[in-house]
């Protein structure tokens, strides 16, 4: 199988083409990556010169560029590209529009022109809203309450239209939130992460009871592999590991792993429209596909934790370049 991913240089991305390419000797995959502020190539320097991997730069919104790629004869395409920072795009939301929404399109159209055999959109939890009680089923309506989540659910509606109007083999996959390596130090797990080997303050907005559930991105990278090979083409498959945490309760363990102490935790002001909380029911995907998450919590978090202990050079690359300027930014207006 020859496989063209986009936005492999990014977290879930460049896990994924590990993944794919220690557990499927014969498979082969391009990388499109645009290599945004949170794309890195570091993320992928073990599998640079493996002859089954190619990098391409290149922007998803450049027809002539993802038909040029989709002309070598690509079996499916796994969508990773999208900027997915919900404060980014509070700040500005035309990014999201561009990448997420216009990119998306131009992927359907190449997909549909060269008659790619599968399209798996990967989507977010976050398209369905805020729930106090009970768990999002597939069929549950889209009710985003953030630019960025807005633009991932139109997305989403596009590639359904792709399906129903030109039968295009798409699958959506709308996952929980991930935990493990590589993951770019503005999220809250390596945020923390950082700032507490840093001995520096952890920001957490409001009362911190923001409940999530997370999911090693491993068990993520091996459910979009269920999905690969046994999706079936118009369905959506929810993907979590149904471990709720609100962000307090995460940053306490977390600390408690590192033996940090708790007193580095800050309120800050919420964020607009933060989603009080996100479950998303696995049933389908357990059922129809055979998948289940296979690490607990508390295993996800301290491999994670470990990993970027042991990779301080990576992620003070990071910290050290504009993404410095932009935090102070983020947080002093809240």
């Amino acid at each position: 199988m020859k496989i063209l991913v986009t936005g492999g240089a990014g977290f879930i991305g460049s896990n994924f083409i590990h993944y794919i390419i220690s557990e499927h000797s014969d498979w082969e995959i391009i990388n499109l990556d645009k290599l945004t502020y949170a794309g890195n190539l570091e993320n992928l320097k073990n599998v640079e010169g493996n002859p089954r991997y190619r990098f391409v730069r290149g922007d998803i919104t450049d027809g002539k560029l993802v038909g040029s790629l989709l002309q070598e004869g690509i079996d499916a395409i796994v969508n990773f590209a999208a900027e997915s920072h919900v404060d980014r795009s509070i700040l500005d939301v035309l990014p999201f529009i561009e990448t997420n929404i216009k990119g998306t399109q131009t992927l359907l159209e190449g997909a549909h022109q060269y008659k790619v055999g599968k399209f798996i959109q990967v989507s977010t939890d976050e398209v369905y809203g805020s729930t106090e009680k009970g768990k999002f089923i597939e069929e549950s309506p889209l009710s985003p309450n953030s630019p960025y989540a807005a633009s991932k659910a139109a997305a989403d509606l596009l590639c359904h239209a792709y399906w129903k109007t030109y039968q295009l083999p798409l699958v959506i996959t709308r996952c929980s939130n991930n935990l493990g390596p590589f993951q770019f130090p503005e999220k809250l797990i390596p945020l923390a992460i950082t700032n507490a080997l840093e001995d520096k303050s952890i920001p957490i907005y409001g009362d911190g009871l923001n409940i999530r559930d997370w999911i090693s991105v491993l068990d993520h990278c091996r459910a979009l592999d269920f999905v690969l090979q046994k999706g079936e083409p118009g369905e959506i498959y929810n993907i979590a590991a149904n471990q709720e945490k609100t962000n307090l309760e995460l940053i306490h363990e977390l600390l408690d792993i590192m033996g940090k102490p708790q007193s580095l935790i800050t309120f800050v002001t919420d964020r607009p429209g933060h989603d009080r909380r996100y479950a998303l029911d696995i049933t389908k995907i357990t059922r129809e596909l055979g998948w289940k998450p296979t690490y607990s919590f508390e295993q996800a978090l301290t491999a994670t934790v470990n990993w970027y202990v042991n990779h301080e050079s990576w992620w003070r690359q990071i910290k050290s370049g504009d993404y410095a300027g932009y935090y102070d930014r983020m947080y002093s207006h809240r």
